[in-house]
């Protein structure tokens, strides 16, 4: 049976996500006053928020979706995999 995930859950998904991508952003800011390895100049930060607010849509999509709870986990696990594997690439170049 397909059904849309109840709003308390997919409300506390969304604040748990925000809270995490908000982090992510703030902490490469703390970093930078703490020491000179962290160097993210304006476009690092615009190119994060824009990857973090892609993800966001993503998942806000998937908790929308009229899809059962296994295939919902699988949606947003894969969104942040690949994320992960992005901000791994353009961090350190993998692929190189």
């Amino acid at each position: 049976m397909m059904r849309a995930l109840a709003a308390p859950a997919a409300n506390r998904i969304r604040a748990i996500y925000w809270t995490l991508a908000a982090l992510v952003l703030v902490l490469p800011a703390i970093a930078m006053n703490v020491t000179a390895d962290v160097a993210w100049g304006p476009g690092d930060f615009a190119l994060m928020g824009g990857l973090l607010g892609m993800v966001g849509i993503g998942i806000e999509m998937a908790l929308r979706a009229r899809l059962d709870a296994r295939a919902r986990l699988l949606a947003i696990a894969a969104m942040i995999s690949l994320f992960l594997l992005v901000w791994a690439e353009l961090a350190v170049g993998l692929f190189d």
